[in-house]
């Protein structure tokens, strides 16, 4: 989204092309978690800084596609990008950055027989709201940093806190599950085998936990149940399958984000080399190089970088209504 930005500012026809039905990409999945990484701004709610980003991104109006995974790249002999989405629908360009952060994710949903009758009332994969626990009996399973930060954050305001987890150690930082162990009843190592739930209300009243090494069984009552296991990841379109350089951690790029293919740049969690910084902080300055980059790629006589938006001409009629804006609200 900062992409769609920075290549306004640039004076760039953008395109964004997304899978989903909405902007925000992983980040959608903890819209509650506070973010205190992003410069400049004091810890904030993920949703809070989507919803910043979004509307950032549309300041210089781009083309916004919802709902059309990349299935297909082809590369014509007059240099023109032809992207094909899994709909059938063709997209032409220039260049292209693949923003894909961590690809398309799934939740890995908790296997357990009957448990999607539940997902409609007291069995979570994420929250929303952190109110919705106030009071209750809550079992989390899960062994990584969400399953730990939530037990911590929620320990305060719910009646009882359970943590779940099939291994004995917790891959989450120390000091988070030590301070989680202080707070919450933790089981290791378990599994959830099974839920028994009011045939009438269709939620779950309580669970049956399983030992993984002796398979002894015990049993506790519940009023909600959340799962952090994680989620299945695939880059989509077959982004591997273009030929360009790749490493363990994502699409090879050099300092300026520039793939192996010429045309092709990279930002945000997709790339790596040896600069990368795995921050939002860090993205935002792919972003800015990618697009760079995809300038200069297009028309290499024009200035490297766009003037900062204190003097950019792109935002004088922009600074006016905003200015207009705030002397009629005062």
């Amino acid at each position: 989204m900062y992409a769609a930005f920075y290549s306004g500012m640039r004076e760039m026809k953008t395109k964004i092309i997304e899978a989903k039905q909405e902007l925000g990409g992983f980040m959608r999945t903890y819209p509650e978690k506070l973010v205190w990484d992003v410069g400049g701004i004091e810890p904030v709610r993920c949703e809070d800084i989507i919803h910043s980003l979004i509307n950032q991104a549309t300041t210089f109006m781009p083309t916004i596609v919802f709902g059309q995974e990349i299935v297909g790249m082809d590369k014509r002999a007059d240099g023109i990008f032809m992207l094909t989405a899994k709909t059938g629908e063709k997209h032409y360009t220039k260049t292209i950055i693949l923003a894909t952060g961590r690809g398309i994710t799934r939740i890995q949903k908790l296997t357990v027989e009957g448990a999607d009758r539940y997902e409609l009332t007291n069995l979570h994969y994420t929250v929303t709201n952190i109110n919705k626990f106030k009071d209750k009996r809550v079992l989390i399973s899960g062994g990584g940093d969400s399953a730990v930060d939530w037990a911590i954050e929620m320990a305060p305001i719910a009646k009882k806190v359970y943590v779940v987890h099939r291994r004995d150690d917790f891959s989450a930082f120390e000091s988070s599950v030590t301070r989680m162990k202080s707070l919450a009843t933790t089981f290791v190592p378990y599994t959830v085998s099974r839920l028994h739930g009011n045939s009438n209300s269709h939620k779950i009243e309580h669970v049956t936990l399983q030992r993984v090494d002796s398979k002894d069984t015990t049993e506790i009552e519940v009023d909600e149940v959340l799962v952090n296991h994680g989620f299945d990841r695939h880059f989509g379109g077959a982004i591997l399958d273009w030929g360009l350089a790749s490493e363990e951690w994502g699409i090879s790029v050099t300092p300026k984000m520039c793939t192996s293919m010429p045309g092709i740049f990279g930002a945000g969690d997709i790339i790596t080399n040896e600069g990368k910084v795995r921050l939002i902080a860090g993205a935002f300055n792919d972003a800015v190089l990618a697009v760079n980059s995809a300038k200069l790629y297009i028309d290499p006589t024009v200035s490297k970088m766009a003037g900062v938006s204190s003097h950019n001409d792109r935002f004088a009629e922009k600074n006016d209504e905003l200015l207009q804006k705030n002397k009629v609200s005062n």
